[in-house]
């Protein structure tokens, strides 16, 4: 079973996480959760990028808040070294979210890419052993909207999937690693998929009742992982109406509005434990940015035997629905404010998702720990 609930008090951007907080030393094991009855299990709480919400994101720091906050799992996305180290990034380039443009000792290092069809210039953590990345400092992704977070900016590295690894099992957390771009990786002879089994295996995680959820947009490598390990997978999809990039050569390739049609979940249920879709999968948005009646995707998936965890839940009035944005629109602090997140959490919830992606664990926990005591 996993670790029995505790109450968490919710927290906003405006309320920084209390950091003399005790973790949790229990090790979560099961599928998801507790079983609530009915065939309903207790919805897992991912700590999106770690506690995002607080520090810059794909830390340690961010993942460390995140388990005092109440995570059941912390979200590194991985990526690559030039000598093949997993460390977690959102993306492999590495300007939004490091110093690197300050080393003049990398200068010459900054070039153009093509990254899935996309060209991106930059660096990349693919042309940097880790004994160089680790003289980088990571920076907040985004000042303007969570400036306290910019005080922590260079004082944290890049961490390596070891030491998440080693956090996580510290304090009886999971984790629920993505891998990024693995067609890109796999084509540069710097496959993610192989040292990502590689590293939780050597710490004792390779079976389904262990606490990790793998995580791919691409439906290709998920499958071949599926025939060398046990542990759960989940098929990202999309909120538009694109194609898997692995899936874009092929024949008459299905669309991610397709993978969520009754027939796509029946085959995602051949090799994946679930699937990770936006919100507006769930409850569209209008043009008003007001919420729509909620879709049947929740109860396909299941129907299917898939768990469906949804994100990203964010406390910002800009990243929520109309319906739970709070305050005055003309001033000036109005779209980085905290909006109604718990009213939307608490209707996310309703509708019997089995997790939720937060920058704010702590919230999504508290609101989740709420409604399992009927409060």
């Amino acid at each position: 079973m996993a670790r029995h609930p505790r109450a968490v008090r919710p927290t906003t951007p405006a309320q920084p996480p209390n950091a003399a907080q005790s973790p949790s030393t229990a090790r979560p094991t099961g599928p998801s959760s507790a079983p609530l009855g009915g065939g309903a299990r207790l919805p897992i709480v991912v700590a999106h990028r770690g506690a995002s919400a607080f520090r810059p994101e794909h830390t340690l720091l961010s993942y460390e808040v995140a388990i005092r906050l109440g995570a059941d799992y912390i979200e590194p996305d991985l990526v690559s070294t030039k000598d093949h180290v997993l460390v977690s990034r959102h993306e492999n380039e590495l300007s939004a979210t490091t110093d690197i443009a300050g080393h003049p000792e990398f200068a010459a290092r900054r070039t153009t890419k093509t990254i899935n069809g996309g060209r991106v210039t930059g660096w990349f953590t693919e042309d940097f052993t880790l004994a160089e990345l680790r003289t980088l400092r990571a920076r907040e992704r985004f000042p303007r909207r969570r400036p306290a977070s910019t005080a922590y900016d260079g004082k944290a590295q890049i961490p390596t999937l070891e030491e998440i690894v080693l956090l996580a099992q510290k304090h009886g957390v999971g984790i629920y690693p993505e891998i990024k771009y693995p067609s890109y990786f796999a084509s540069i002879g710097l496959p993610i998929e192989g040292p990502l089994l590689e590293t939780l295996r050597r710490h004792g995680w390779d079976d389904a009742c262990d606490p990790v959820f793998i995580q791919s947009f691409e439906t290709g490598n998920l499958k071949r992982l599926r025939s060398v390990t046990r542990l759960r997978l989940i098929q990202l999809i999309g909120a538009g109406s694109g194609t898997p990039y692995d899936l874009l050569k092929s024949v008459d390739p299905p669309t991610c509005d397709d993978l969520v049609t009754p027939a796509g979940l029946r085959q995602i249920a051949a090799y994946a434990t679930g699937i990770g879709v936006t919100t507006t999968r769930i409850v569209p948005v209008g043009s008003d940015g007001r919420l729509g009646a909620p879709t049947s995707l929740v109860q396909d998936a299941h129907q299917e035997g898939l768990q469906v965890h949804v994100a990203t839940i964010r406390d910002e009035n800009m990243s929520l629905p109309a319906d739970y944005r709070r305050g005055d629109p003309a001033g000036r602090a109005y779209s980085r404010a905290a909006g109604d997140v718990t009213g939307w959490l608490a209707r996310l919830y309703g509708l019997r998702v089995d997790g939720v992606l937060a920058d704010n664990p702590g919230v999504a926990r508290a609101v989740r720990d709420r409604l399992l005591a009927g409060g």
